[in-house]
């Protein structure tokens, strides 16, 4: 990657959903047009694409107008790969000036859909020496993968190519590229996502365009490492289909009473605000002129279905006046001495606001400042929403696992749910929980880990986001808290409303100048107003604080297939990240994830990458406010991430394909499965620590 590239690839966090604002500056980069293609996605549908951009350019100006980018973006040649969640109309706009669609991952109702059907130039002359991170090889599908890291001492020349040649024991060879990673203006190293090789590999090279080379070095398998076998009879299985946050609450209620002897059911304290929004309703046309006029209550109580409406008096020097009878609000314009209209846009909306300051605030729709208030019939307040879910405060549950539910136990905490779309998320936790309880009394093993192990479970942070994601639109990843104020009120933003949870914790956030998260109320990474203002962090908190026992914890998310720990933020310039563990602590970390990530492949054979495997902010992203810092900086917790839902090989194109957030469920099915596999192994590594 060029400078200008890497520079784009470190601001790859930002996750704002800026639609308009991504068309207009993608017109501005000047990017040489392609030949026009049918459209993949319709013009107004959300859609989750893998697009492969033309230049780093391109990138640059996604980045900086705030794209919805799910994962960070990968080398293809001179070309950039990367998964956005955009409009039709925004891939037009890119498809227009040269990118090209490689595959739909998701379409916007495909979620509910499910869910019902369930329910890389020339270097610099001179030399440097490369060295091997990462050389590791398995087998998946029966095929064999190997995956390097390779790092120069040429860490200043953007240009240096990087090229890995592999061998195998019968003499086969072949080589790939590596491209070049850096993050927040630092050098990282080069890699490239898993290649298919005919066989295992035993010896790899690798060299540069500047003439280095690097010792060779004999690929490691990967993760090495697998769980006791499961004996016979050992019962798993429990999802048989996408879990609503209702769902999730019957099933919790119904595990307490079935295993009164092994479970505890916990009310977190902080009660979410529901799902629930205040009426509004445009009083004017948008398209010519507008006010908002939006309820000071939620909609369910009492206000969907007032009306509002403006008038024409009828009489000359007629003041401006409102009125509010029988939950009709009529607003009379003001008129000259001819009896012609007068008030304007912003009267009106102050008008309203004046007058029934308990009842509505009225706001100017963008683009009306200042215009003459149109004559407008009956209108009627709503708050929008189309899910038949009960409109209160909703208690957030944990489930308390174990023999001894009493603090003498080492505690683990699974936790999911955090971002609303990830709906496979609560399926790992619950098929996890389910799994230790009823194989309690027939498994031995199972009933010593119960013994050993004090075992909490949060299936969903988030019940409200994920209300609204499975009820109204299926790329929901904040809560329902709307913190906007004016015009970003206008309901055409409703789809961006909300909290980031996992950007709102207290540890390495935003408000501490970390990165990876957003002052701007309608972004996808919005932190909120302050450190723990969201009931659903401060819940997280209150569990880990009224538990010390607890001493790991693992954070569900999907999707991508990773598997992480702190630090997960960093300062920028400079990449100053939170403290990193010491060299025996990232020795366990890694340690215990290789354990996880094997249990997690004796499900169905499929591999977390190891480059895919470490600190948040190595793998990923700096995530500012994440719960996982919170967990460990605060508490002293051993904070893991999953990321469910790895890249599948597709044997046909030799591509790995994403699934997205919510997969055709016979997918997630299997993604919950396996991930789970990985949480009892998780209890496995919490027994051992205790006994150690």
């Amino acid at each position: 990657m060029t400078e200008r590239g890497s520079t784009a690839h470190r601001k790859r966090w930002a996750r704002l959903a800026t639609a308009a604002l991504l068309t207009t500056t993608l017109v501005q980069t000047g990017a040489a047009p392609a030949h026009a293609a049918p459209p993949a996605v319709a013009a107004q549908e959300t859609a989750l694409v893998r697009v492969q951009l033309p230049d780093e350019a391109m990138y640059d100006a996604l980045v900086a107008a705030g794209a919805d980018i799910a994962t960070r973006p990968r080398a293809d040649g001179t070309r950039v790969v990367v998964d956005l969640v955009l409009t039709g109309a925004d891939l037009a706009a890119l498809t227009a000036r040269g990118a090209r669609t490689l595959q739909v991952i998701q379409r916007e109702g495909d979620g509910t859909a499910r869910h019902r059907g369930s329910t890389r130039r020339a270097g610099v002359n001179a030399a440097d020496t490369l060295v091997f991170l990462q050389a590791y090889w398995w087998t998946q599908g029966g095929r064999t993968f190997l995956q390097t890291q390779v790092a120069t001492t040429a860490t200043d020349d953007p240009d240096v190519e990087i090229t890995v040649t592999w061998r195998t024991a019968d003499g086969r060879t072949g080589s790939f590229d590596l491209f070049r990673f850096s993050d927040a203006g630092e050098y990282q190293y080069h890699f490239q996502v898993p290649q298919a090789l005919p066989a295992q590999p035993v010896e790899v090279t690798a060299t540069s365009s500047l003439g280095g080379t690097a010792r060779p070095a004999v690929p490691a398998r990967w993760p090495n490492a697998s769980p006791p076998p499961t004996p016979t009879g050992y019962q798993k299985d429990f999802v048989d289909a996408y879990l609503t946050p209702i769902d999730i609450q019957a099933r919790v209620r119904r595990l307490g009473r079935q295993y009164p002897d092994l479970v505890d059911v916990i009310d977190l304290p902080n009660k979410t605000q529901g799902y629930r929004r205040t009426a509004a309703a445009y009083l004017g046309d948008p398209a010519s002129a507008a006010v908002v006029v939006e309820s000071v209550k939620f909609g369910d109580q009492n206000q969907n279905g007032v009306q509002a409406r403006t008038v024409d008096p009828g009489e000359p020097n007629s003041p401006l006046r409102a009125s509010l009878r029988d939950r009709v609000l009529t607003v009379s314009l003001g008129t000259d001495a001819t009896g012609r209209t007068v008030s304007t846009t912003d009267q009106v909306a102050a008008l309203i606001t004046a007058r029934f300051p308990d009842r509505f605030t009225a706001f100017v729709e963008d683009g009306s400042a200042g215009l003459p208030m149109p004559v407008t019939g009956p209108v009627t307040l709503s708050d929008g929403l189309r899910g038949d879910v009960p409109q209160r405060p909703w208690t957030v549950q944990a489930l308390r696992i174990g023999a001894h539910r009493d603090g003498s136990r080492t505690g683990v905490l699974a936790y999911s749910q955090e971002h609303a779309r990830e709906w496979v998320t609560p399926m790992v936790t619950l098929e996890f929980a389910e799994r230790l309880l009823a194989n309690a009394r027939t498994d031995p093993a199972t009933r010593e880990l119960l013994e050993a192990v004090d075992v909490f479970v949060i299936p969903t942070v988030n019940p409200d986001g994920a209300n609204y994601s499975f009820n109204d639109y299926n790329f929901q990843r904040k809560n329902m808290v709307n913190h906007c104020a004016g015009s970003r009120r206008d309901p055409r933003y409703r789809n961006q409303w909300g909290v980031d949870v996992n950007r709102n914790y207290a540890v390495g956030s935003l408000f501490d100048g970390y990165v990876g998260a957003s002052t701007t109320c309608t972004s996808e990474v919005y932190a909120g107003p302050g450190e723990l203002s969201e009931a659903e962090s401060g819940n997280v908190v209150a569990l880990a604080a009224a538990h010390p026992n607890i001493k790991f914890a693992l954070n569900v998310h999907s999707y991508g297939g990773y598997f992480m720990w702190p630090p997960g933020a960093y300062k920028s310039p400079g990449r100053v990240t939170l403290p990193r563990p010491s060299i025996e602590e990232s020795a366990y970390f890694l340690n215990s994830a290789r354990r996880i990530v094997g249990a997690i492949t004796s499900e169905r054979g499929t591999v977390t990458w190891p480059s895919q495997t470490g600190p948040v902010a190595d793998v990923l992203y700096s995530a500012a406010g994440n719960s996982a810092d919170q967990l460990y900086y605060q508490f002293g917790i051993l904070g893991w991430d999953f990321e469910v839902g790895n890249d599948i090989w597709n044997p046909a194109t030799g591509q790995w394909e994403g699934v997205g957030f919510q997969p055709p469920f016979a997918e997630g099915h299997q993604e919950a499965m396996e991930y789970a596999s990985g949480l009892v192994e998780l209890v496995r590594v919490a027994r051992d620590y205790r006994a150690g």
